[in-house]
């Protein structure tokens, strides 16, 4: 009797509900509850869903459609209402519209709201582990980019903020980008004590990701945004207890407030919106670094819009890579000359997507007119694609043509050369600085650093690798930066830059300007491709024997990353074609096996073309003899400079 009475007064109540419209929605949840039961006993049946989801969605906790049917309990021949709709919003009606209503409403909706929710993928790159959202390789669609193609790129950022360390520490390093904190992780979690990172990004869902990925590689997190909310949890039980400091504001404005020893700035596109930000609280002897991925204007693809951004004038050159990378140097340049600084280019890379430059910054108004002084136009002829620096000077000369050592002018008609630029015309590598990079890639088992490293040394020395070593051809224990010997892992204690002492800099500096003097003789100015200026109907030599070649015929040379196929050498163009033509062979030799070769103008096999067998002997031997290249190198070929 006692066990019957409460029923009864709820089905009572029941019966009075369904009577009562406005008081359906009691009705709907007493029908949960009394199904709620039983479906947690199969938890198999039961979909997670947060309460904080919208309601306007109308999600079912049930995970199959005969669990719903089972909770409108459909019948035949009675109109019923949706268990989980208000009646405003859908009246009852018969057993068959029902069911295609919890179908197509609410069954359909919660399977697709758990196989689309988002899973966060975890990375791996250089013992550091990342979480990253599944779209995270579209910029325009994700708030936290993450490519794994850049993974050179931040390589080689990480040796050069390695190679500050070892300057001075500890030293502050802000990633004014951070996306997902891959590259600000990696510093804190090699590098340690030696450096204080800062990782910073505008976007709310970003700082969120950053945060997780710091717990990730345990991590402490300290926040410094404009709420000042802080925090700073790491799991138990963890050794590791480095902190790196996360921001939320926009990046000009940290580097406004703050001051920095590195700074590396990777926005989407260009970077000239956050140079003069960057070089006005960056500390002397500190480094920038920035990676400009708007290769469509810096590649003359759209010239307009590299005169809009960098000011500068440019035309598709075979030497384009290199012309990007002089552009945003003279770009970085004009930033850190308004701020009274000068700059020395340590490392100008063009990867596959970017073009990666690094500087480091002298303080001073004389450094920075030195460096605003390098900031030079390009006399660039058309037809034959020779290049040559304007020269300095405000006169303005009669005619400019006569800069070129090409004759294209006088043999063509119209106007045959270009003015591009301003660009930097200054060197793009410091060799004792790719030297300790490359050190410090060998330390941290940076294994695809390594060759490139190996290569920018041999480019920034001119020299092949062949003949590539260690130690550089000056001083082997002393490396000079800046006028001031930087010390290394072999120099020794005298060597030292002793601060505060007068004397001892300016010793050290006049050794340094008596270095400088004996090895003052720069890279040459960009390259030249192979096939652009091949012959046609002939073989080019092999790339490595015509480096011979031309190192024979008293020239420096060196192959290029810009260009696989390019050669950096001091020899004009038209002894650069005379040489390539010497020790090219003819593409077939069926009639004319002892006649000559046809080549462009009026050069015949006896006078610059040796023949076939004699060119396949001389690449077996490599002979000592430079007569014969000597000769040919002398003579001048005016007609040499056609349109390829």
């Amino acid at each position: 009797m006692f066990s019957e009475g409460p029923w009864a007064a709820r089905d009572g109540v029941a019966d009075s509900d369904k009577v009562k419209s406005n008081n359906e929605s009691e009705l709907e949840t007493e029908e949960k509850g009394t199904e709620e039961e039983p479906t947690r006993e199969s938890d198999g049946n039961i979909l997670d869903v947060s309460s904080d989801y919208p309601r306007d969605k109308h999600i079912s906790i049930q995970r199959h459609l005969a669990d719903l049917e089972k909770l409108a309990d459909l019948r035949e021949g009675e109109k019923k209402p949706c268990p989980l709709c208000p009646e405003e919003k859908f009246k009852a009606c018969h057993s068959h519209k029902l069911h295609r209503h919890l179908q197509n409403l609410h069954w359909k909706i919660s399977v697709e709201f758990k196989v689309r929710a988002p899973t966060n993928e975890v990375i791996k790159e250089s013992a550091t582990d990342v979480q990253v959202l599944p779209n995270h390789s579209t910029p325009q669609k994700t708030d936290s980019y993450f490519n794994p193609k850049m993974k050179l790129n931040r390589q080689l950022i990480f040796c050069a903020l390695a190679v500050l360390a070892e300057e001075r520490k500890p030293i502050e390093c802000l990633d004014a980008f951070g996306a997902t904190g891959i590259m600000g992780l990696q510093w804190a979690k090699h590098l340690r004590s030696s450096v204080k990172v800062t990782i910073n990004d505008c976007n709310e869902n970003s700082v969120k990701i950053i945060k997780e990925n710091c717990h990730l590689n345990k991590m402490k997190v300290k926040m410094n945004t404009k709420e000042g909310d802080s925090d700073g949890t790491v799991g138990e039980g963890e050794e590791n207890t480095d902190t790196v400091e996360v921001t939320k504001m926009d990046a000009n404005v940290i580097m406004h407030l703050r001051s920095f020893d590195f700074i590396h700035l990777d926005p989407f596109g260009t970077c000239v919106n956050y140079l003069d930000s960057a070089f006005r609280n960056v500390r002397n002897l500190g480094i920038v670094s920035l990676t400009s991925t708007d290769t469509g204007s810096l590649y003359a693809k759209a010239q307009h819009v590299a005169l809009r951004h960098y000011g500068c004038s440019i035309v598709r050159t075979e030497y384009y890579k290199e012309l990007a990378a002089r552009i945003v140097i003279a770009a970085v340049t004009r930033a850190a000359a308004r701020c009274n600084k000068g700059i020395e280019v340590l490392l100008a890379v063009a990867l596959e997507h970017s073009v990666l430059v690094v500087v480091r910054v002298l303080r001073g108004s004389s450094t920075a007119d030195n460096s605003a002084k390098k900031i030079q136009y390009l006399i660039h002829c058309q037809w034959c694609e020779e290049r040559i620096f304007q020269k300095e000077g405000n006169m303005v000369e009669e005619n400019p043509y006569q800069q070129l050592p090409c004759d294209c002018h006088g043999s063509m008609p119209g106007r045959t050369a270009v003015v591009l630029g301003p660009l930097w015309s200054g060197s793009l590598f410091n060799t004792g600085f790719l030297r300790r990079m490359l050190l410090e890639a060998g330390q941290y088992g940076l294994d695809e650093a390594q060759p490139l490293l190996k290569a920018l040394v041999c480019e920034a020395e001119c020299t092949t690798l062949k003949h590539f070593s260690t130690h550089g051809p000056g001083d082997e224990n002393k490396q000079e930066e800046c006028g001031v010997y930087i010390k290394t892992s072999s120099t020794s204690a005298e060597s030292y830059v002793v601060p505060g002492k007068r004397k001892g800099e300016e010793v050290i500096r006049g050794a340094a300007k008596r270095q400088r003097a004996e090895h003052s003789a720069e890279h040459p100015a960009f390259y030249y491709n192979m096939h652009r200026h091949s012959i046609r109907g002939t073989n080019m030599p092999k790339l490595n024997k015509f480096l011979n070649y031309l190192s024979e015929a008293g020239y420096r040379v060196s192959r290029t990353h810009f260009d696989p196929m390019g050669v950096r050498t001091n020899a004009p163009l038209a002894q650069f074609k005379a040489v390539l033509m010497k020790y090219s062979t003819p593409t077939y030799t069926g009639g004319q096996a002892e006649g000559p070769v046809h080549l462009p103008g009026d050069l015949q096999v006896g006078e610059g073309v040796p023949a076939a067998a004699d060119t396949k002997e001389e690449d077996a031997e490599f002979p000592d003899d430079k007569s014969g290249v000597d000769a040919v190198s002398t003579q001048s070929y005016p007609t040499d400079c056609a349109a390829d």
